[in-house]
């Protein structure tokens, strides 16, 4: 077969598995070439229907007859590994589009906001939310509105897998979002572990640049074990997860309002403000602009990952309507 026929073909191979991946029910060819147009692929049903014999002879997708079809856990893997390359920066973009999307409404309690999807396993259920108490009870979150899903159901973009639970925090992109609305601009630097000493931020011991990465920096340093959020906690010193960002020196006043109307709605996250051309816990900011420190969404989940519970995290995982947010003290 022609080189170029053939990487043609695994492409779309790939574009086909990213849509099932997507869906929580099975897809027949009619609404896959549908959803592929919309993505710029124009293949007839006759084409997809090729694609997908291949697709299930690599055990990427199960067919349930006439209802369509389901990607498989490799198929899942297959599309994670061939997006890796070409995602680069795919964080601060997918932090961009999120903001864009938000329509929380601070005074009104109105709207879609940003999440994180957290999956643990029913049996350590009940251990990882005793493990996170402390970390909500202290405000080393965004917000202590979580949400919670029983497997089948959907948290964001994430159908909850059997035997598993989903829980939802807050991600901390919200706050970029409301001030989006209000016509201020952020620019996402990096995510990081921030070093605590005597219960005030002091400097980032960890960085991952959104430029440079294809996955979420706080999963990352979760997964590697570099946080100590419940020692922060119980002592004043540890490293917690937060995250960088800077906005025009003018819109000051702007941010500080929002910040305040968000805080009496349920939503903080805001751990320090700088001021014009500083530095903040040790970064450099450009001149005319002033640097936020935000706490990641994912500290209360990081305290539980401590204590030898794993969980699986999907950060920035899409959006849900603020009413269905509950306080963390009533699950």
């Amino acid at each position: 077969m022609n080189q170029a026929v053939e990487s043609g073909s695994e492409r779309i191979i790939i574009s086909i598995l990213k849509i099932l991946n997507e869906s929580s029910e099975p897809l027949g060819s009619t609404t896959i070439s549908r959803k592929l147009k919309q993505d710029g692929v124009f293949l007839g049903e006759r084409g997809v229907r090729y694609h997908l014999r291949i697709a299930d002879l690599r055990g990427y997708t199960r067919s349930l007859g006439r209802e369509g079809r389901m990607i498989t856990p490799e198929g899942r893997q297959e599309v994670k590994e061939a997006f890796a390359t070409q995602q680069l920066g795919f964080v601060r973009e997918k932090l961009k589009v999120l903001a864009y999307q938000t329509t929380f409404d601070p005074e009104k309690r109105t709207g879609s906001l940003p999440i994180n999807t957290s999956l643990l396993k029913k049996g350590e259920y009940k251990r990882a939310i005793s493990a996170m108490k402390d970390a909500f009870r202290a405000g080393i979150c965004v917000s202590d509105l979580v949400a919670i899903a029983q497997e089948g159901e959907k948290l964001g973009s994430v159908i909850i897998p059997d035997g598993q639970i989903g829980l939802a925090t807050v991600c901390s992109v919200v706050i970029n979002g409301v001030l989006l609305r209000e016509g201020v601009s952020c620019d996402y630097r990096f995510g990081g572990v921030l070093q605590i000493r005597n219960s005030k931020p002091r400097r980032f011991v960890g960085i991952i640049e959104y430029a440079g990465t294809s996955l979420d920096p706080s999963a990352q340093f979760i997964r590697a074990r570099m946080t100590s959020v419940s020692k922060a906690v119980k002592t004043g010193n540890g490293e917690i997860l937060g995250v960088f960002r800077t906005i025009p020196a003018l819109t000051r006043e702007i941010v500080e309002t929002k910040i305040s109307r968000l805080q009496k709605a349920g939503i903080g996250g805001v751990y320090t403000l700088g001021n014009t051309g500083e530095p903040l816990c040790e970064i450099p900011v450009e001149l005319n602009r002033i640097g936020i420190v935000q706490l990641s969404g994912l500290n209360p989940i990081a305290a539980a990952f401590e204590v030898g519970i794993e969980i699986e995290n999907i950060a920035e995982s899409g959006l849900i309507d603020f009413e269905q947010m509950h306080s963390f003290w009533q699950i």
